[in-house]
């Protein structure tokens, strides 16, 4: 059958990328290093140095899901040509759909592991914190503001990562103005770290009575969290902490106590806060936990020798410095400036389909 013949040249295509993508993985090496680490670990004493055994824990958590990722996709391949191989021998036609559904979606795991491939920095393997700012005009920029936070939150449970809200601070009249969530699983920061910057909305607006269309902006920041064995001091004397009581979502406890945290990082200018747990406490140590992620983060890209040289970003959330337009009115479109990636499927992307700008991005 022509059909099988395609599926088969297809399929064939695709053995090299394989074979390259293992030879990228460096598996040989990966599999002497899980060897070495697993041994070590069996050792007397493995955790006498706590800072050390959870560094080791993590490398060999990165380990085996790069080998095991591998040796699923290499047997998910064989399987692809064994249900070729049958429905040829067989003749049966029947099996084509399945060998289709089967084949593509071989191909989207295989370039989506080549593309993690990409994410070589420090902290890509680290959960990531996204900070959602609400731009100038009010209501209108409050409400995408919250349409990002919805955004995000659904790609994240599209790839099965766990999303924890750290704070959240409701808009006047709907929408956030503010508000911050911590987004764990593979490659998590790496894969998220391009949609930092400044996201421009087009559309008719709901609270405008006339029916006009608005322009809102609204800015999102993402910063690794960097593990707790990542040397950064912070002198006590620079931070300055206020309480204040919850505004967002918190049932009962909410505004009963002043549990929520503020920190300002006085020489740079940095704010953190969290109120979504009860206590000041615990508030007090994921804003720290923020601060500390924003700073390496700053530091490591700027390639700054010590903390002291760290500015605060300034963005401005206005025309002219979008990363991403997404026009709902007059025609669907959301495009990508930086690498010119587009999708007219407004819909899908506001669920969180967004892959295809990240490995756009990445791809660049």
């Amino acid at each position: 059958m022509i059909e099988l013949d395609t599926f088969k040249s297809r399929a064939l295509a695709s053995e090299g990328a394989l074979r390259e993508l293992g030879s990228a993985l460096k598996l040989d090496a990966a599999e002497d290093e899980l060897r070495l680490l697993e041994k070590n670990s069996e050792t007397d004493g493995f955790w006498n140095d706590l800072d050390a055994s959870q560094k080791t824990l993590r490398r060999l958590k990165q380990l085996r899901v790069k080998i095991d990722g591998y040796g699923k996709l290499k047997r998910r391949y064989e399987d692809v040509i064994t249900l070729i191989e049958m429905a040829r021998e067989e003749d049966d036609s029947g099996q084509l759909p399945e060998i289709e559904a089967e084949l593509r979606e071989f191909e989207a795991a295989l370039e989506s592991a080549r593309l993690s491939t990409l994410l070589s920095g420090e902290y890509d393997n680290c959960p990531a914190i996204l900070s959602f700012h609400a731009g100038a005009g009010g209501t209108e920029a409050q409400d995408w503001a919250q349409m990002l936070f919805r955004m995000y939150t659904r790609w994240a449970e599209r790839h099965n990562m766990t999303c924890k809200v750290l704070d959240y601070l409701d808009g006047e009249e709907a929408g956030l103005k503010s508000a911050s969530i911590e987004i764990d699983g593979d490659n998590a920061y790496g894969y998220l770290k391009s949609e930092s910057g400044i996201h421009r909305l087009v559309r008719i607006s709901p609270f405008d009575s006339s029916g006009r269309r608005h322009t809102s902006f609204a800015a999102i920041e993402v910063t690794p969290v960097v593990p707790d064995d990542v040397e950064l001091e912070i002198r006590p004397e620079d931070l300055k902490s206020d309480t204040f009581r919850s505004s967002g979502a918190g049932g009962q406890h909410v505004n009963k106590t002043e549990s929520a945290v503020r920190i300002t990082h006085i020489p740079t200018g940095i704010i953190v806060s969290c109120q979504v747990e009860r206590s000041q406490h615990q508030n007090r140590e994921i804003a720290m936990r923020m601060l500390r992620s924003k700073l390496v983060e700053i530091k490591e890209r700027e390639h700054l020798e010590k903390i002291s040289d760290i500015k605060g970003e300034q963005m401005k959330i206005e025309w002219g410095s979008q990363i991403r337009s997404y026009v709902f009115m007059p025609y669907t479109l959301v495009k990508d400036h930086r690498t010119g990636f587009e999708n007219g499927n407004i819909t899908a992307v506001m669920d969180g389909e967004l892959d295809g700008f990240i490995n756009a991005f990445l791809s660049m």
